[in-house]
């Protein structure tokens, strides 16, 4: 029976782990109207391996090999939460993300085109709107969202602040196939109940004109105009569940078309019955007791007439704002982190609330595996392990220290690298 509404169902409700990025704002508003928030990361990163753009297309190239290392300085994200509970079960949420320290163009060094130096604009620049909506709250169990929302496929997507995640960057394995944080306009229903929490978004279709050899459908949702088209449309769903305490497990989905979803819709005898379906499935977990945290997550995608995208129109027109080169059927990304609070055994430390994981993560994954056998590009598929530790000085505040190997095919040389970071999570208002 919906007999709470707003911000008194949240506080009447079980406390949950948070499920959505979304969840972040709305959990904060609790009747106080105004809630101000926001998370950010430093990184300095040491790659030892070369950066050289076509050391993947001359593998054997001893130079590459012995090619300095070199490093690199990065903010990658700084966000900025913005809340506010209207009253009568009508609440409205923010989110307003820097990326890389920037707004506008960025110059980037394009891998599949020869290695020329392009000029990137994704939505106007650096700076992202990944959430605003306005939501009405019928109880606990029934509320409608409406506006720019995240799509909570997979656990990075859901949750994708930086004290959700062991390592200096966002986990790669989904960071790689999918858009990272995936975020679009639409439509969502969702509920939580004792044990469970759900989800049900209708948003735009992806735009297969966007979709790359290295990254699969990662900047499918990208629009370089000042609207996303939406000539095909798309669901995507969650459910979790938390009848184990400590633990929660989630499995998570999407489906929608994406060929002729974009600025200029063709009409032609060789496009009929394409669809370009991209179709997702993800299951995670987060297990958090006895001074362990563990997470881990299997991604699996398929992508419908993968060997015809690249000879859309407009795929090839480098006047055009789209890609080229070949797409895979089918991407998977799988990882798993785990970590231990060794405070949890120092009494001084363990009272003062400080907590040190050390934490060991691996994943697997692949964008590219592709419709038919082909050697061109072995070097998509990676494995990738890192070490490292999290420092909590107080609960929002992690200074983060990794070593990370990637590896990959026979014939390639491997990628390590030493990472720092330090980031923070919090509210203050």
């Amino acid at each position: 029976m919906c007999a709470l509404t707003g911000a008194a169902a949240l506080l009447a409700a079980p406390a949950m782990a948070q499920v959505s990025a979304s969840d972040s704002v709305y959990e904060h508003v609790k009747g106080n109207r105004l809630s101000v928030g926001g998370y950010g990361e430093v990184a300095l990163t040491r790659n030892f391996y070369s950066d050289n753009i076509f050391r993947y297309r001359a593998a054997t190239n001893s130079a590459y090999k012995d090619d300095p290392s070199h490093g690199r300085f990065d903010i990658p994200h700084a966000v900025i939460y913005l809340g506010y509970d209207f009253g009568k079960g009508w609440t409205m949420g923010s989110e307003i993300e820097f990326e890389h320290g920037g707004s506008g163009g960025a110059y980037e060094k394009e891998f599949g085109e020869g290695g020329e130096f392009e000029q990137e604009t994704e939505r106007g620049g650096e700076v992202e709107l990944e959430q605003f909506w306005i939501q009405k709250s019928f109880c606990n169990a029934f509320n409608v969202r409406v506006g720019h929302i995240v799509v909570p496929v997979g656990l990075t997507n859901a949750h994708h602040e930086p004290l959700q995640f062991f390592t200096v960057y966002r986990p790669e394995g989904e960071n790689t196939i999918m858009p990272c944080t995936w975020h679009q306009t639409g439509i969502s229903v969702w509920g939580r109940t004792s044990n469970w929490r759900y989800e049900l978004q209708l948003i735009a279709g992806l735009n297969a004109l966007n979709f790359t050899t290295e990254n699969w459908i990662q900047a499918g949702p990208k629009s370089p105009f000042e609207f996303d088209p939406a000539n095909k449309y798309a669901v995507a769903a969650r459910i979790d569940n938390y009848s184990i305490p400590g633990l929660r497990l989630g499995i998570s989905g999407y489906y929608g078309h994406s060929i002729n979803n974009n600025y200029v819709t063709y009409v032609s005898n060789k496009m009929d019955g394409l669809t370009g379906a991209v179709a997702i499935g993800s299951f995670d977990f987060t297990f958090n007791r006895y001074n362990w945290i563990a997470r881990g997550s299997v991604d699996y995608g398929h992508l419908d007439d993968a060997l015809t995208i690249n000879s859309l129109p407009d795929r090839g027109n480098t006047m055009a704002p789209y890609h080229s080169g070949d797409v895979g059927k089918n991407a998977v990304a799988a990882g798993i982190e785990a970590g231990y609070d060794i405070f949890s055994q120092i009494n001084k430390l363990r009272e003062d609330n400080q907590k040190l994981y050390v934490f060991g993560r691996y994943e697997y994954y692949n964008p590219y595996v592709p419709a038919m056998e082909t050697n061109q590009y072995r070097y998509t598929e990676k494995q990738r392990i890192a070490a490292g530790i999290n420092y909590f000085p107080v609960p929002q505040v992690a200074v983060k220290a990794e070593y990370s190997h990637r590896f990959l095919k026979s014939g390639y040389y491997d990628e390590p690298s030493v990472s720092l970071g330090v980031a923070y999570e919090g509210f203050f208002l």
